[in-house]
């Protein structure tokens, strides 16, 4: 089991800073890939950041140079840092492991089998 569970979600205000970690039990064999989905409610579930096992890293347009994932295999984490937080940001922030390397699915919810329960994060102006 992968069993990702998140941490670091909260309130800031506009422009500020949160880390988000996504800790796993085992992160999958071989190839694989970890990324970071966010939902506002009555939405779709948005795909922000992925990462592999080679370290290769994908973005959205809409978190492309605020936002930051990265990896400690040795702390089986993922983590996403997210700067210059905007009005827009908040949402529940999930974290998903799946397979293979970066490419066209990496942002794509139904690539990924396994999911965490999510963190909140709010934005205040």
């Amino acid at each position: 089991q992968i069993d990702p569970v998140e941490s670091g979600g909260g309130s800031v205000q506009t422009g500020g800073t949160l880390r988000l970690s996504c800790e796993v039990t085992r992160f999958p064999y071989g190839r694989h890939l970890m990324a970071w989905f966010r939902r506002v409610q009555g939405k779709e579930r948005e795909g922000i950041a992925s990462i592999d096992d080679a370290g290769s890293t994908q973005y959205s347009g809409s978190v492309e140079g605020r936002f930051t994932i990265s990896r400690d295999n040795a702390k089986r984490t993922v983590y996403l840092q997210m700067n210059d937080l905007r009005p827009d940001d908040p949402a529940l922030y999930s974290c998903a492991a799946g397979p293979g390397r970066n490419g066209a699915y990496s942002l794509t919810d139904l690539w990924y089998p396994s999911w965490g329960q999510g963190t909140q994060v709010t934005v205040s102006s």
